[in-house]
This record gives structure tokens, C-alpha cells and sequence, in this order.
């Protein structure tokens, strides 16, 4: 496995002095060098894009950068309009104000899943309506969609976990026999696609995240897909705080104001300067990161035909981008021993989403169609392995050895 070229390796991992011998590795020694749950990678190109950005002395949103980086994901996704945001979280905040919900409405969504649709749909003064997931992908369980309609229903959020993409065909036909419009949380999932189609430009509208611990990162950071041309206007006076702003840069009004409902939701150009280092490298990033998945995938297949875990599903139909590697255990206790053996080891694991359903917010501002039991037992015996661009061979190996070491 190689990584791409221009990054600084970024290893916890201490060197020992060569002219002395090494003593045996014990536990101990192990976890002084620990291999952390996530680095975010640098490219080696930010810091001079960022110095461009100051030169240029345009650092508030819509600048130079930000063209690029919009233009650079419309030319890979095929989107009618992308909108680069402050966050993945403001990109789904300005999806939900663009599908028109409001208070009273009802959004499918599952409780597997950050809370940032959850969020964005209460911020509305809607319900966020949670469904469970399948048990194969942890994605939206689309056989429990119609069921869980009613009347105030007026759209469905599906999470893409993991960058594997929800069984859209089928969330899309359910959403059009009752004409609901489709929001697709796709923070997970750049440069993954679903049937051929990349994550974010299926349903009406997509979200993207940039946060550091998504495979391309500016720290903080998103975009918004706008998959309907109709949408494109009222996106663009959204995304410029509810003003016609692009439009007077358009030459198409000879001034601006506030015609709509919107929010400060540009990202600066400067986070915009970092992102486009990321993007140059997103392809050579995604291989080195699945060529970290596939050894994880291989190494622990025969754990998985002693009973001892469950590897990822990818349906063949997906096409995914490896962010993030998870196993589940066969129960709770074997996930809190697995914890922490690998964290004796060194091994930095951890677990994932606290069902939304059953958190404080979720209990007050949502409500669930149904019983959710895959989602309550994934919760309870997912975790998720180290996986990072700048990990080396040996430091991937050394989490698979303790996987098999703790779990086999």
C-alpha cells in the first residue's frame, strides 16, 4: 500500500535507539505508542493556497477558492449547483429551509445517524420521525418507509453511513408515490456512488461534510448539492442570507436586499484555500484509505466465520470510499472487552452513534415510527477501527493483529 505523496506521516509511535536492543514489546509498551482513531492529512499544499487567498484579499465567502472547489465538485458529481457552507450541518440546515418544512411537518430519517438533520428539521419547528436502519448496512431501512407515513409527512433524510449508499431507488419510488421530497445526508459519503450515481446528487437536494474526520477536510466545512435546477435561486439568496447578492454580482439587479428567508451559511475562502489542496488529492486519498478498508476486510474474514464479528456489508451495487471501518460484536460486554484490550494495545477504537431516538432532544423534539430494534442493538455492539490516509503498513497491521488478538 502506498499514500499519496506530499503528506507528513504523523505516526505516534516512538523510534527506539538503534544501538541499544529493543526489549520484548509488553502491553505496556504498546500503549505508549498509540495508534489514535483519527489524523487528519495535509497535503503539504494549504499553507501556500491560504497565503494566495490572503494576497488576493478576498477571505469572506464566494471567492476565488471557492469557485474552484464548486466548480471542481459540480464537475465530479454532475449536480446542477453546488454551494460550499461553513459546515455539513449548515448545508443540511439550508436543504431543510429549501424544501419548505415547517412547523407541523413530519422528516423520515433514521435514529442511526449524527444529530445535524435531527437538528435541522427541529430548528423548522418540525419532527424529525426516526425509522430503523437495515440490518446489513445501517442505512435507512426502506421497507419501513410507506409505513411510517402519515398526512404531515413532507420528506425523507436518508444517511449514507459509512459511505455506502442507502437503497435510494427504492426511498426514491416510496418518496414519489407520496410526493415527498428527498434530502440525502451525504456527509459520509464524497467520491462514493449508488448504482453508478455519486452520493449527494440523487434525491432533490445533498449535504457534504468537510469536517476533519471526513476523508477531505478544511477543519469545518460543507456543501450543499442542489440536484433540482428549480432550487438553484432560492439556494443562492439562502446561502447569501436570504439576499439577491449573486444576482447584483450577475449584473442582473442593480442593487440587492433581503428578498427570502436565509442564514450566514458561506464558508470563508480561506477554509475554502485548504479545501482545494484536498480536492486536488480526493481520488489518490480515497485509494490509499481503501487500501487500508480491504486489509482490514481480509484480515478479519475468518473472525467473522467463527462467530466472533461482523464485517461492513457493501452491496455490489455501491461503490464506497472507505470512511471508516467498523466491526460488530456479538454482544455488549465482548464490545466493552474488545475496547479495552485494543486500547491496551495501544489501539485507539471507538464506538458511534447514541441512537438519537433515545437521547434527551430525540425523546423531546422527535418521535419514532415504530420499535427500532437494529438500530438499539447496533448501537450497542458497533466499533469503529483506526483508519486514517497517513497510517503506515505497519501501524494498519499492528490494529489488525490486536483485533485478532482481543476478538478471536
Amino acid at each position: 500500500m502506498t499514500r499519496p505523496g506530499g503528506a507528513r506521516r504523523g505516526t505516534a509511535a516512538s523510534v527506539p535507539n538503534e544501538t541499544e536492543p529493543s526489549a520484548p514489546a509488553t502491553e505496556d509498551a504498546r500503549a505508549t505508542q498509540r495508534i489514535v482513531f483519527n489524523r487528519a492529512h495535509a497535503t503539504g499544499d494549504e499553507f501556500e493556497n491560504i497565503r494566495e487567498a490572503i494576497s488576493g484579499g478576498h477571505l469572506s465567502g464566494n471567492g476565488p477558492f471557492s469557485e474552484r472547489c464548486t466548480r471542481w465538485l459540480a464537475e465530479q458529481t454532475g449536480c446542477a449547483a453546488a454551494l460550499l457552507t461553513s459546515s455539513g450541518t449548515s448545508a443540511l440546515e439550508m436543504a431543510v429551509l429549501l424544501a419548505g418544512i415547517g412547523p407541523g411537518d413530519e422528516v423520515l430519517m433514521p435514529s442511526f445517524t449524527f444529530v445535524s438533520g435531527a437538528n435541522a428539521v427541529a430548528l423548522r419547528g418540525a419532527v424529525p420521525v426516526f425509522v430503523d436502519v437495515s440490518p446489513d448496512t445501517l442505512n435507512l431501512d426502506p421497507e419501513l418507509l410507506a409505513a411510517a407515513i402519515t398526512p404531515r409527512t413532507r420528506a425523507v433524510l436518508p444517511t449514507h453511513y459509512a459511505g455506502v449508499g442507502a437503497e435510494m431507488q427504492t426511498i426514491g419510488a416510496v418518496a414519489a408515490q407520496h410526493g415527498l421530497i428527498v434530502i440525502e445526508d451525504a456527509a459520509q459519503g464524497i467520491l462514493s456512488t449508488y448504482r453508478g450515481r455519486p452520493l449527494g446528487t440523487i434525491g432533490s437536494l445533498g449535504a457534504l461534510s468537510f469536517h476533519e474526520t471526513k476523508n477531505v477536510t478544511c477543519g469545518e466545512g460543507g456543501a450543499l448539492l442542489v440536484n433540482d435546477p428549480e432550487l438553484i435561486e432560492r439556494a443562492e439568496v439562502a446561502h447569501e442570507k436570504g439576499t439577491d447578492r449573486s444576482r447584483f454580482f450577475r449584473g442582473q439587479v442593480d442593487r440587492y436586499t433581503w428578498v427570502d428567508l436565509g442564514s450566514s451559511f458561506l464558508a470563508s475562502d480561506l477554509s475554502a484555500a485548504f479545501l482545494w489542496s484536498q480536492l486536488q488529492r480526493a481520488h489518490a486519498i480515497t485509494e490509499r484509505r481503501l487500501a487500508i478498508w480491504a486489509t482490514y476486510h481480509q484480515r478479519f474474514a475468518a473472525l467473522e466465520e467463527a462467530g466472533a464479528l461482523r464485517r461492513p456489508v457493501v452491496p455490489g451495487h455501491c461503490r464506497h470510499n472507505a470512511h471508516m471501518y467498523y466491526l460488530l460484536t456479538p454482544g455488549a460486554p465482548q464490545r466493552a472487552a474488545a475496547l479495552a484490550g485494543l486500547a491496551r494495545r495501544g489501539v485507539m477504537a471507538v464506538f458511534h452513534y447514541v441512537p438519537l431516538h433515545s437521547s434527551p432532544a430525540g425523546r423531546r423534539f422527535g418521535r419514532c415510527a415504530g420499535e427500532l430494534p437494529v438500530t438499539d442493538d447496533a448501537s450497542a455492539r458497533l466499533l469503529r477501527l483506526p483508519l486514517w490516509v497517513d497510517m503506515t503498513d505497519a501501524e494498519v497491521q499492528r490494529v489488525a493483529d490486536a483485533v485478532v488478538e482481543v476478538l478471536g
